[in-house]
């Protein structure tokens, strides 16, 4: 029966130690209680204050995040306290910072696109709405979350970018600005007037209205001796969108296309010349006649 004595002593030492933390556990509650109304509370005035600045979206959500967290991890500090008087806020802060080590190494990929979204979120080079281009990806931004992005590609796909990706690798913002510069190769015969050809060039693209003309110049330059032609070098500046660039590349084109049709300027197909070390004899064939007409049958030459 000593066994069962000692079995039920232990049970009552356990009962009664519940029953005399029962007020502390009480307490914790209601700090517990609190912490869910400060947290709101603290969140709606933050909301309230990030209101009337200019932050994107996405960082009042990190910051609002942040604060909430920060509320929590206080309340459930005070209410372990208080339910375990031995614990110190010192030996907790211990405690999470070896959690928080194994922690780290577990969730390595986790915490590094975190970062690398805050960062990204400061940042004021790449907005929501921004064209870029990234590891062979291209698209408009959509959104910037906290861990990853939302590329919407031109052909209507969404991609889901991990932030560590675009924080990384070189990043290109093709809306950083709002015009950008295109060029495109024309070339003409050998036999034309080099001169009178970039002037007829440079007239067509004047007349695209999608060409920015103001502060930005056009530019046309003799660039190589091609195969079969004498290439030109034409740039100029229009929107910065990709479809403004497809736009205004298409009205290039065909502007260049039909000036120098109109101006008699050849656009060479590219030519071969075959050269053989030895003459080559040709034969001439009998033609033998038709028996209808009396008329020679022509027969192919070898």
């Amino acid at each position: 029966m000593e066994p069962v004595a000692i079995l039920f002593d232990q049970l009552r030492e356990i009962a009664r130690g519940s029953i005399e933390i029962l007020p502390q556990i009480a307490v914790a509650i209601v700090v517990l209680i609190l912490t869910v109304l400060l947290n709101k509370l603290v969140k709606y005035g933050m909301g309230k204050a990030l209101s009337n600045t200019n932050l994107r979206q996405s960082l009042k959500e990190l910051f609002s995040l942040l604060i909430s967290i920060l509320v929590w991890v206080l309340g459930l500090m005070i209410a372990a306290v208080i339910v375990f008087p031995g614990l110190t806020p010192s030996s907790i802060l211990a405690g999470l910072g070896i959690g928080s080590v194994a922690i780290g190494f577990a969730f390595k990929d986790v915490f590094e696109n975190f970062l690398a979204g805050i960062i990204i979120l400061f940042r004021r080079e790449m907005r929501i709405g921004d064209f870029i281009e990234c590891e062979d990806l291209e698209g408009k931004v959509e959104q910037i979350a906290i861990r990853e992005s939302h590329i919407r590609q031109t052909d209507g796909q969404l991609v889901i970018v991990p932030n560590s990706i675009l924080f990384k690798n070189p990043l290109t913002v093709r809306t950083d600005q709002d015009k950008r510069r295109v060029t495109v190769i024309c070339g003409v015969a050998y036999d034309e007037d080099v001169d009178q050809s970039r002037d007829v060039i440079r007239k067509a693209v004047e007349s695209c209205d999608t060409v920015y003309q103001d502060d930005k110049p056009i530019q046309i330059f003799a660039q190589e001796f091609a195969s079969s032609s004498i290439n030109f070098e034409v740039t100029w500046w229009t929107g910065s969108k990709p479809v403004d660039v497809r736009r205004s590349r298409d009205q290039v084109v065909g502007a260049v296309k039909r000036a120098l049709d109109d101006a008699g300027i050849e656009i060479p197909f590219p030519y071969r010349t075959l050269t053989f070390k030895e003459a080559l004899p040709v034969k001439q064939q009998n033609r033998d006649r038709s028996p209808e007409t009396g008329e020679a049958d022509p027969q192919p030459s070898a």
